[in-house]
């Protein structure tokens, strides 16, 4: 059993009331303790598991499992606007209600709007659709930043890398196993249509079982890490302060605007993947079939790169900084240039599109899993997956070396997940209104160069290979108070 003592001042040894707990065994197997940094990235995992890991699921059929996707992509960019704007204040959000009701009240948002996807399927209430997804906007920017925040804070920094790795794993299981009930539900259907009804009744159950279980989170004033150290106190000042909060991170971290075409670029290319690739080339069996090599693609994609990230062995923090930024750009240019030679088999493929749905020839190729081509298309579409994966971990591996600050970390995911979703409510306004295949290809292969491009002066003169330090909460009350202790101690 785990011993728990009584522990005051939150920057003091961990010897007084919340000690590390070194956690449990069971049958010879070692649990670790509910109040550790790791259980409390594994829960939040299932939690993104479950709400959006399910959402992507979904998304990743290709026009969340409609034939048309102008519908969805209008649903998507309303649900990004909102997500961009709430984005940035999503941090303030976390500061006053805590990670445990941030999390819960973001993961009811899925789950509203995969019932407005089944309530499509009656009413044709397009509307209902895009007015869901503005609310899943205000609740997944309210998710996204308690998530960021656990994940970024609570590990120490040479678990950073490890812990990153593990969520993602989890959370993209849930795209997996999110994936395989439509294929299951779907697979004697050959045609390109709509999944069935049982399909979106199983993800909304799933998705409120995830808000459900966010309430599990506990407070990061309780979490004692391995070391002994402590999750810094955030504290819970005015909205007022919390605003003013943002405008002094982009003064004091300017730097951080150099990270925005990153941003930017990190959620833009769903759009062509999802509607332009899987949607047009494949029918209803092969999207689903695709989507679960997608999703497990991701899992290994971040394992592997957040070891390497955190490999003492491959040199200092600086030196791993520049080799995750080498390996990424090299496969954001080899994957991409595999792609522009599959685009270019099929042009004109909006035109085929609308033939779809007007029943008029010449349509789309309608790739099943049991042609010939079908292989070579889904093992690219695995790889897109490889590479997303890898881009989000080197991403919040990157905010986190820059800081370990929780209310700056708190910031940081704010402007992450706001900069992402501006991104996204642009180009899924863009697949809406039918701009060509040719014009989200090229923008996302673009996107993704300029971003490590704009990123390269803030691993030159960012990257620390330091531990905590004071500067880390200049602002802080805590260490001016352990301070005073030292002095009347000497």
């Amino acid at each position: 059993m785990a011993d728990t003592k009584a522990r005051k001042d939150p920057l003091a040894p961990a010897t007084v009331e919340y000690q590390y707990q070194s956690g449990y065994k069971i049958f010879g197997l070692s649990i670790p303790a509910w109040r550790s940094p790791l259980m409390q990235v594994i829960l939040t995992g299932f939690v993104c598991f479950l709400c959006p890991g399910m959402f992507n699921a979904l998304n990743g059929l290709g026009a969340s499992g409609q034939l048309d996707s102008s519908v969805t992509s209008n649903g998507n960019s309303a649900l990004y606007t909102t997500f961009a704007f709430f984005g940035f204040i999503a941090g303030t959000a976390l500061n006053y209600f805590g990670a445990r009701a941030t999390l819960g009240f973001g993961g009811l948002g899925y789950a509203l709007y995969s019932g407005s996807l089944l309530c499509y399927n009656y009413t044709k209430n397009a509307a209902f659709v895009i007015a869901s997804g503005a609310i899943l906007g205000v609740c997944a920017a309210f998710l996204w930043c308690a998530q960021g925040t656990v994940m970024m804070s609570y590990p120490t920094e040479n678990e950073k890398g490890r812990y990153i790795g593990l969520f993602w794993g989890i959370f993209n299981m849930g795209a997996v196993i999110g994936s395989i009930s439509p294929i299951v539900q779907n697979w004697n259907s050959e045609s390109s249509g709509v999944v069935n009804d049982g399909t979106y009744v199983g993800f909304i159950a799933l998705m409120v079982t995830g808000a459900v279980l966010a309430f599990f989170l506990v407070p990061p004033e309780q979490i004692v890490r391995k070391d002994g150290s402590r999750v810094a106190h955030v504290r819970h000042p005015s909205a007022i302060t919390e605003i003013k909060g943002l405008y002094q991170t982009l003064i004091s971290d300017y730097y951080i605007i150099l990270l925005f075409p990153m941003f930017w670029a990190s959620n833009w290319f769903y759009t062509y993947q999802q509607n332009g690739f899987n949607l047009y080339l494949f029918n209803l069996r092969g999207r689903a079939f695709n989507n679960i090599w997608y999703w497990l693609s991701q899992i290994f994609g971040a394992v592997v790169f957040g070891f390497i990230l955190d490999n003492v062995k491959l040199g200092s923090r600086k030196r791993r900084a520049w080799l995750g930024w080498g390996i990424l750009f090299v496969i954001v240019n080899v994957i991409w240039g595999a792609g522009y030679v599959i685009l270019h088999q099929y042009p004109d493929g909006r035109q085929h599109q609308a033939n779809a749905l007007n029943n008029v020839k010449p349509v789309p190729p309608g790739i099943d899993v049991y042609d010939s081509r079908f292989a070579g298309y889904c093992i690219l579409y695995l790889f897109y997956g490889f590479l997303d994966a890898m881009w989000q971990t080197y991403a919040y591996w990157l905010m986190g070396a820059l800081s370990n600050d929780p209310r700056k970390l708190a910031y940081f995911a704010g402007f992450y997940k706001g900069i992402q979703s501006a991104g996204a409510a642009v180009v899924w306004r863009m697949d809406a209104v039918k701009y060509s295949f040719e014009a989200l290809f090229g923008s996302s292969w673009g996107l993704c160069v300029a971003g490590m491009v704009f990123a390269l002066p803030v691993l030159y003169w960012k990257i620390q290979d330091t531990e905590l330090t004071d500067a880390d909460f200049a602002n802080d009350s805590l260490v001016k108070k352990v301070h005073e202790l030292e002095e009347m101690k000497s």
